[in-house]
């Protein structure tokens, strides 16, 4: 039976509610910055009436808007998102309720190249701007540390200054206007009100040095009325923090390549059969009732039925398991699955959109789109701290302009207004995050752990449930030879190791012509033992059943128990070691040889043996032919071989990790309950895996992540298989083995070089301490403007005398930004 159509369940309730249905529309945005600038979008875009949902991904730089296209249209959405000083490409997808469903294709790839363009164009502004920040900050940063002293220094600071402020921090500037006309403060506000404070009174100083003549004592290196300068703090704020947004743009770069290798695995064209000849058309020409002609080793373009011949297709894009699926008349195949050995017809079924594969890059696509950005704990006390900030800066100046002699009002209100701002600077809070993030990626490189972005790496630290995929995750991915049992009486011939190694020879040697995985693994494992093969005269694949042959002139039968029963083989003795594997979730295959008598053997040098035997010309539809058809005495059981798909060396310890950390571990599969139970058994014998949902398609992978979550878990999805891919993008944290697919590692958050399991229990603990460490940087940041901002409004004046000079303030601040640096360096330890 087909697989249920993955939209389905999204499309009855539309269509259940009556009215106009909602269209649903892609907008790729330009201009964001920050997780904040989505969420003033994602308001924005709500406010608009008719809008009935919307959803703005600061990773992949859309915004996803269900809306009423009686109430508003595309354009008007457009303007929205325009009106709060941000753009759209000028591309789109067309709505859902499209005709031309097929026709989807095209404009998927357009907006991923216009989005390409557009980051390719951000990120080497950015770059450019960070090579003139940098430039610049160094001399003013060498003469303010160096304390040079000479006529027109401050000019010279300026000068080189000006260019970093107007060119290199105009974002930042430009970000915080736009936040301040909609009632919103974010990073960008806190980056300009601490430099532009800072830039503000050094121009001040530098060009009416009279305003602020008292703002400094008399010493040895400054002069009676020379107040300080703090070119060198705006200018190494935006440097540092246009480092971090430089880094963060190229890894954004690679978001939209999980989408764009999905859609490339299905086939620009199809051979299809049209009045009675076969032809090439482009895969969008495909009508449903076309006769599609797939050969060996192509991929399927679009779903269907067969409808004559048979093969074995690789559909691990869909279960993600590695063992092919026989398919006869009547079987469906879907498109992208890759025929591998037959030829066959097949009746297109499903095409365009409606194809599974399709339904799988939407469901990466909403996957994408619906997941709730987390905010930044910076951001939140930024929201708040930075209104207040201002505000108090504001109270100070009003209140020394007040109360001060009239002589020195100006000059007092001035000093300690910009103290305030100054000590207020959020270059600590700027750096708390950045720099741990920074020195935490940096560590899980080393480890061969790839952290797609600063905003995973926390994310992940939160994590409470990890479910893992079983096929190419718990498990190597593909099938190997586990148990070779010769059957009771056989015996060795002169010159074997041992029984086992006859039979493994034999049988290797017979699977020499076959391109089934299954035999593929026991060639293999006769090579790894070294063992010689033998001479193969003839050679017949049975579809469903397995393999005729003649090795060294004997005929040899491989295959399963329909194969063995068709040629009269008595299974019977082997039957305790056929429940004993099966109970393990093992594939049992039957080895059958003429003449396999327990007093001759198979001694390979004996040529007293019948002249070589051809499979009989009677065998048709993919039948066996009958006992004595082919040859002169019928076959004995020589043994069986068992394959299986068998867990990697590092699960066992990596699964008892996960639960030492207190995590709730699900393994979930495409294969059948039986397989998935045994294979939890010999990696969690005490019971550590805490569920196992076996059997499921790519929608149920994802539905069952969603679930998850719904019941308020943080959930990391670790998978290697195309099939993985939507549960990887709807996840909170999707982690993709380095063996994977590239669809898996491009969907995926976090990226395991080493391909061991076991580093997923490593990402999670740098995750969790570096979100402690930026916890910290984020409390002593805030402390450390808790503490100085009343001292700097000069509280203690009337009992102390004291005020707070610029210059302590931006000591105390560099300090404050030295303790943050410091503290995120210990993550180097880790």
């Amino acid at each position: 039976m087909p697989p249920e159509r993955l939209d389905d369940r999204a499309a009855a309730p539309a269509a259940a509610s009556g009215g106009s249905t909602p269209d649903t529309v892609t907008l790729p945005v330009t201009g964001m910055s920050c997780a904040a600038c989505a969420r003033t979008i994602e308001l924005t875009l709500k406010d608009v009436p008719g809008v009935k949902e919307a959803g703005v991904n600061y990773a992949t730089g859309r915004a996803t808007v269900v809306f009423d296209p009686a109430a508003v249209a595309p354009p008007d959405l457009i303007a929205a998102v325009r009106s709060v000083g941000y753009d759209v490409l000028p591309v789109a997808t067309p709505p859902s309720g499209a005709a031309s469903a097929s026709d989807a294709e095209p404009d998927e790839l357009a907006i991923d190249d216009a989005q390409r363009r557009a980051q390719t164009a951000e990120y080497r502004l950015l770059r450019l701007k960070l090579i003139v920040a940098a430039s610049l900050s160094l001399p003013i940063l060498v003469v303010s540390m160096a304390h040079v002293r000479f006529p027109g220094v401050n000019w010279l600071q300026f000068l080189l200054a000006a260019p970093v402020i107007v060119f290199a921090g105009s974002q930042f500037y430009r970000g915080a206007w736009s936040s301040l006309k909609h009632r919103n403060a974010d990073m960008n506000t806190l980056i300009a009100v601490g430099t532009g404070a800072a830039f503000a009174y050094s121009c001040v100083v530098t060009v009416a040095p009279e305003l602020v003549a008292h703002a400094a004592p008399p010493s040895a290196s400054m002069p009676h009325g020379q107040a300080a300068v703090y070119f060198e703090v705006s200018t190494a704020i935006i440097a540092l923090v246009l480092l971090g947004r430089t880094l963060e743009s190229r890894a954004r770069g690679r978001t939209s390549e999980a989408i764009r290798r999905l859609v490339h695995l299905q086939p620009r064209t199809a051979r299809v059969v049209r009045s009675g000849r076969e032809t090439d058309v482009p895969v969008a020409g495909v009508v449903v009732g076309d006769t599609v002609v797939v050969r060996p080793g192509e991929r399927i373009p679009v779903d269907g039925d067969v409808i004559e011949g048979s093969s074995a297709v690789d559909e691990s894009m869909l279960t993600g398991e590695s063992l092919p699926i026989d398919k006869g008349p009547g079987a469906p195949v879907f498109g992208g699955s890759v025929n591998r050995t037959g030829s066959f017809l097949f009746r297109a079924t499903r095409v365009g959109r409606n194809t599974m594969l399709r339904q799988i890059v939407r469901l990466v696509q909403q996957a994408q789109a619906s997941r709730p950005p987390i905010a930044r704990l910076a951001d939140v006390i930024s929201g708040y701290f930075t209104p207040v900030v201002i505000c108090l800066a504001i109270l100070t100046f009003v209140i020394w302009y007040d109360v001060s002699p009239a002589g020195s009002r100006l000059t007092l209100a001035i000093v300690n207004f910009v103290a305030v701002m100054i000590i207020a600077c959020p270059c600590a809070m700027g750096l708390a995050t950045p720099t741990a993030i920074l020195v935490a990626t940096g560590k899980g490189a080393e480890k061969g752990i790839l952290f797609r972005g600063g905003e995973v790496l926390e994310r992940a630290g939160q994590i409470a449930t990890v479910v893992l995929d079983k096929t190419g995750t718990i498990t190597r991915g593909q099938p190997d030879v586990t148990d070779v049992v010769p059957a009771p009486g056989f015996g060795a011939p002169p010159g074997a190791a041992s029984p086992r190694d006859a039979l493994l020879q034999l049988a290797a040697s017979a699977e020499q012509r076959s391109e089934h995985p299954l035999g593929e693994a026991i060639i293999r494992a006769a090579a790894a033992g070294g063992t010689p093969l033998l001479d193969v005269s003839a050679f017949e694949a049975v579809p469903g059943h397995g393999i005729v042959a003649t090795v060294d002139g004997r005929g040899v039968f491989i295959g399963n128990s329909r194969l063995m029963e068709a040629w009269g083989v008595d299974i019977t003795p082997l039957a305790p070691d056929v429940g004993r594997l099966s109970a393990l979730a093992r594939t049992v295959m039957f080895v059958a040889v003429e003449h396999a008598s327990p007093s001759a053997g198979l001694d390979p040098g004996d040529k007293s043996r019948p002249p070589a035997f051809v499979v009989s010309p009677s065998t048709n539809s993919g039948q066996p032919g009958r006992p004595g058809d082919a040859v002169r005495s019928a076959p004995k059981v020589a043994g069986l071989i068992a394959i299986a798909d068998t867990p990697r060396p590092e699960s066992a310890d990596a699964i008892r990790r996960l639960k030492a950390l207190g995590l709730d571990v699900v393994m979930i599969t495409g294969d059948n309950p039986a397989t998935a139970e045994a294979i939890a058994r010999q990696v969690a014998p005490r019971g550590e895996i805490d569920r196992v949902v076996a059997g499921v398609l790519p929608d149920r992978k994802a539905a069952e992540v969603k679930a998850l979550q719904a019941a308020g878990r943080v959930v990391a999805m670790v998978g290697d298989g195309i099939n993985d891919a939507p549960a990887l993008a709807q996840a909170d944290v999707g982690i993709a083995l380095g063996s994977g697919t590239d669809v898996a590692i491009d969907a995926a958050d976090i990226t395991l070089m080493q391909n061991d399991v076991g580093a997923v229990a490593d990402a999670i603990v740098l995750s969790r301490r570096t979100l402690r460490v930026i916890k910290q940087n984020l409390f002593w940041a805030f402390v450390y403007n808790v503490l100085g901002i009343p001292v700097a409004a000069g509280l203690l004046y009337p009992w102390t005398g004291w005020l707070l000079n610029p210059m302590v303030a931006a000591a105390a601040m560099s300090f404050s930004s030295v303790s943050v640096v410091t503290n995120s360096l210990r993550l180097k330890r880790a």
